[in-house]
């Protein structure tokens, strides 16, 4: 296995890229393995969210029996099997009075159109409580990991966490143009409309035209005046490229 291969830093990365993916759930009653396609998106850890409708197999499966798996992908181009693709397994917990707002939130962040129907009353929020990971990135390169290595620990960021919907929304208002130097300067994307579509202490998520990146950053930000700082210094280093 290369010493370059990060098996945590690739989970974690297609976590928060993965807009899509496959739910398995177990039919009621019988018990039997359900599969469908949902929507997702991460929560400030990288948990993920989903949003869906009481009308549908897969909630009352979960509704019943809250054990789920969940699998994402690359979608490289050519042969699927060769992009890294991940199994989470896990609980998915609906949305208390608590968290539904900063769910939500996240989830229309990542899936604007979702807003002509999140506040339905058959529709809710789910996030999926990971108790490890299966990662197959290639050959040699399959590794099982537990929550702790991917996910986010935001212990100690409650104040970015906070402040996060009025940074993204400032980004995308007044910084157009250091979104773009990311996207294209430090992570060899082309040029596009980019947005920022969250931050958390691990980095920036940017989307354009159904396609997302992953900045990672190279320390972890837990204040909003440390994101400020990190965005500042990451524009400068994106500029010095050209």
């Amino acid at each position: 296995m290369s010493a370059s291969f990060n098996p945590n830093r690739v989970t974690a990365s297609l976590l928060r890229r993965s807009r899509q993916g496959a739910l398995a759930t177990l039919m009621t009653g019988s018990g039997d393995p359900y599969c469908s396609l949902v929507n997702v998106a991460t929560a400030f850890d990288g948990a993920p969210i989903i949003l869906i409708s009481r009308l549908a197999v897969h909630t009352k499966n979960v509704l019943a029996d809250s054990r789920v798996s969940l699998m994402l992908d690359e979608r490289a181009p050519g042969d699927p099997l060769e992009g890294a693709r991940i199994m989470l397994s896990g609980r998915a917990e609906q949305a208390t009075d608590e968290n539904r707002e900063s769910l939500r939130r996240r989830y229309l962040n990542a899936h604007p159109s979702a807003s002509d129907y999140a506040d339905f009353a058959d529709f809710s929020f789910f996030v999926i409580r990971p108790a490890g990971a299966h990662l197959v990135a290639g050959f040699g390169r399959i590794v099982d990991l537990k929550p702790e290595q991917f996910l986010t620990d935001i212990s100690d960021a409650s104040e970015l966490l906070s402040a996060e919907q009025g940074d993204i929304e400032h980004m995308n208002e007044d910084h157009r143009d250091a979104l773009g130097l990311y996207a294209t300067k430090l992570l060899g994307a082309g040029p596009a409309e980019w947005r920022c579509s969250g931050c958390d202490p691990d980095g920036l998520d940017l989307m354009a035209d159904g396609k997302t990146l992953r900045l990672d950053f190279p320390e972890r930000v837990t204040t909003p005046g440390g994101l400020r700082k990190m965005l500042m210094r990451l524009a400068d280093e994106a500029r010095a490229k050209d």
